[in-house]
């Protein structure tokens, strides 16, 4: 197997090449494996766009298989990635022990920034929408966008196209799903069609009610009650001169009764109130890229995204609103000069973030920017040695609500090989930078919070070294990284609400996977250990919230089998080894380890995807565990009792049904 110069743009030397995209697809995605031979190699070439380069992938089948309804159930297939919260509102996600404000979050190209609320997190998506979702781990290529300390990651959603089937000009989805746990429902209608030969678009539409759930000593737990609602709409055009256009426009709400803090238990002084969130998103995307020009391969994004949350407290102060608004672009184009791939662009984005009372909602302000300018080559050394080296340059700026100005900027550097040292398998390794200037805060703080007037910008250095092999049915990879986040930015836990460079942040660690398939059985397993850790203290979300966290060495492995091409069952199981003895600046606490398991049952009764019935039964064993992406106990120190995250769901038996017409 020799790595060309022509799949460049989907063999780019980064920190891994596709070998190892492959593996974590497979693991991800067993189903996409057929019985034929003539299928079986297609998880091996992870075909994408440009910037669908990444260290895994969750595939839409992965999503559907389980009943996927938020955060948690996304990224249950990948070992680096851990979710705490356990309600969609509170979910805060961590990538290598890094949160995720510190990385460069996408949809459809539009960078979700800003935070609303340090105690909810920030990032929302409809499962049901996403044709896959790519992360990349720790700070990468120069096209992964501004401020991606700790790496990327890109929520794609479906096209029209990927509904329609061929010559089909219309057509209707429409999904019921009920969770035994929540008592609760989900149901979406999505239209789609084709409106002549150039022109297609979609229409959905979603709504689901979630009572409380039952944890799993069938304790009903307050405040995780949910009723969210969702429309999204999408006209893609096929334009000559291959071109094309698409046009976005998502609306969210998500309405509960919730703690006061919401990633924490109710208690004394976390009382129950109303909080409401919604987000309202327009994206335009533009390609050009004429076969018989490689010079030309043209992107172009822009988007503007507004979010909001309103809590009442109403026996304290009443109302208090939240709002944040990103408008931006990014404008590149990919030029194949012989064993070249050069990609080049400018990106911008604009944040504004407000708050305020119900007297004056946006009494509160601070606004910032971030232009950056970048270069990636992609160049093919010979048959077997893919060499990418790529820099970026970002300038920020900041004007915060305290009437402070701030300006840094810097140039961040990466370079990587992939070396095909005999067939089959590839050794792998690779440095880069990522910076991250002043910027715009969490909403709920500025009304109290200042800058340190000598405040830097954050620089991350990322080393990674690895292999991946193939052997026939066989796959196996393993990566080694250590990632640095110098003069990480945060407002320390105790004293003044001040934002300052409370130090490094180091994460270090290691990945292994593997999958072996034989006829209609697919098997993977993973394993990722990663230390955390701020100044050589281990990070907890209690006192480095926004920054990151501690969570257990993390395996993950899964079996699917496919009876035949109508019937699929499988299962998933995520093991997450106790930590003991954390030391924080307030105690000790623990971390009790937790092995969950699920189950999922795929039928199609008519023999295609006109009826097909799904049955995912989650947490098998009706666990009782606290996740460690969650806020830990720290209840057993005086003077904490409540300071504790929300535990996760019992058993849940989720019924689909999906009628296509």
């Amino acid at each position: 197997m020799n790595i060309k110069a022509s799949d460049a743009v989907r063999l780019p030397a980064n920190r891994r090449n596709t070998l190892a995209m492959a593996v974590m697809a497979i693991i991800a995605s067993p189903s996409t494996i057929a019985q034929e031979d003539t299928r079986a190699l297609e998880p091996i070439e992870v075909s994408a766009d440009r910037e669908a380069t990444s260290d895994h992938m969750v595939t839409e089948e992965r999503l559907e298989r389980y009943q996927a309804e938020d955060l948690e159930d996304v990224f249950a297939s990948q070992p680096d990635v851990s979710v705490g919260g356990s309600v969609g509102i509170a979910q805060k996600v961590y990538v290598r022990g890094v949160e995720d404000p510190l990385l460069n979050v996408t949809i459809d190209g539009a960078t979700q920034a800003g935070a609303l609320f340090h105690h909810t997190g920030r990032l929302a998506v409809e499962p049901e929408l996403l044709k896959q979702v790519e992360v990349d781990a720790g700070a990468g290529r120069a096209t992964s966008g501004a401020g991606a300390l700790g790496g990327a990651i890109r929520f794609v959603t479906k096209d029209p196209e990927d509904l329609l089937r061929p010559g089909e000009q219309v057509g209707a989805l429409v999904k019921l799903g009920s969770f035994s746990n929540t008592d609760g429902y989900r149901a979406s209608t999505t239209l789609f069609g084709r409106l002549n030969n150039q022109w297609s678009t979609m229409v959905s539409v979603s709504q689901s009610d979630h009572e409380r759930f039952e944890d799993g000593d069938n304790n009903e737990i307050p405040g995780t009650d949910a009723r969210q609602q969702l429309g999204f709409a999408k006209l893609v055009g096929q334009l000559p001169g291959d071109q094309t256009l698409k046009l976005s426009h998502e609306v969210r709400t998500d309405e509960g009764e919730r703690p006061q803090r919401p990633q924490w238990i109710v208690s004394g002084f976390n009382s129950l109130y109303e909080l409401d969130g919604r987000r309202d998103t327009t994206t335009v995307n533009y390609g050009i890229a004429p076969e018989a020009n490689p010079w030309v391969d043209v992107a172009l994004t822009v988007y503007h995204t507004e979010s909001e949350i309103e809590q009442n407290v109403e026996d304290r102060w009443g109302r208090y609103f939240g709002f944040t608004r990103s408008i931006g672009g990014d404008l590149r184009n990919t030029s194949t000069l012989g064993s070249h791939a050069l990609t080049y662009g400018v990106d911008y984005r604009e944040d504004k973030v407000n708050a305020g009372g119900a007297a004056d909602r946006r009494a509160e302000e601070e606004n910032g920017e971030v232009a950056g300018v970048y270069l990636q080559d992609d160049y093919q050394v010979t048959d077997r040695i893919l060499l990418s080296a790529g820099v970026r340059y970002d300038d920020y700026q900041l004007d915060d609500n305290n009437g402070e100005s701030f300006s840094e900027d810097d140039v961040s550097p990466n370079a990587n090989v992939a070396w095909e040292v005999l067939s089959g398998l590839t050794l792998k390794a690779g440095y880069a930078e990522a910076f991250r200037g002043p910027s715009t805060h969490d909403t709920f703080k500025i009304d109290r919070a200042s800058n340190d007037p000598d405040l830097k910008g954050e620089k991350a250095k990322n080393t990674e070294v690895g292999f991946d092999y193939v052997y026939r049915n066989f796959t196996l990879s393993a990566e080694v990284y250590r990632s640095e986040i110098k003069d990480a930015i945060a407002d320390p836990l105790f004293g003044p609400a001040i934002y300052e460079n409370i130090g490094d942040l180091e994460s270090d660690g290691y990945l292994i996977g593997t999958t072996y398939h034989i006829g209609g059985l697919q098997a993977g397993l993973s394993f990722h250990s990663n230390d955390a850790e701020l100044d050589g203290d281990p990070l907890t979300v209690y006192e480095h919230n926004l920054l990151g966290n501690t969570v257990g060495d993390t395996w993950v492995a899964d079996l699917a089998y496919r009876w035949d091409r109508n019937l699929e069952f499988g299962w998933q199981g995520r093991f997450v080894q106790g930590v003991d003895s954390v030391e924080t600046s307030v105690g000790t606490i623990d971390k009790p380890g937790y092995g969950v398991h699920d189950l999922f049952m795929h039928w199609l009764p008519t023999g295609n995807e006109d009826l097909r019935l799904t049955v995912t039964v989650k947490n098998v064993g009706d666990k009782q565990y606290l996740d460690h992406a969650s806020n830990a106990d720290y209840q057993h120190i005086a003077g904490y009792e409540g300071v504790v995250g929300l535990p996760e769901p019992g058993r849940d038996v989720r019924l689909g049904l999906a009628m296509r017409f």
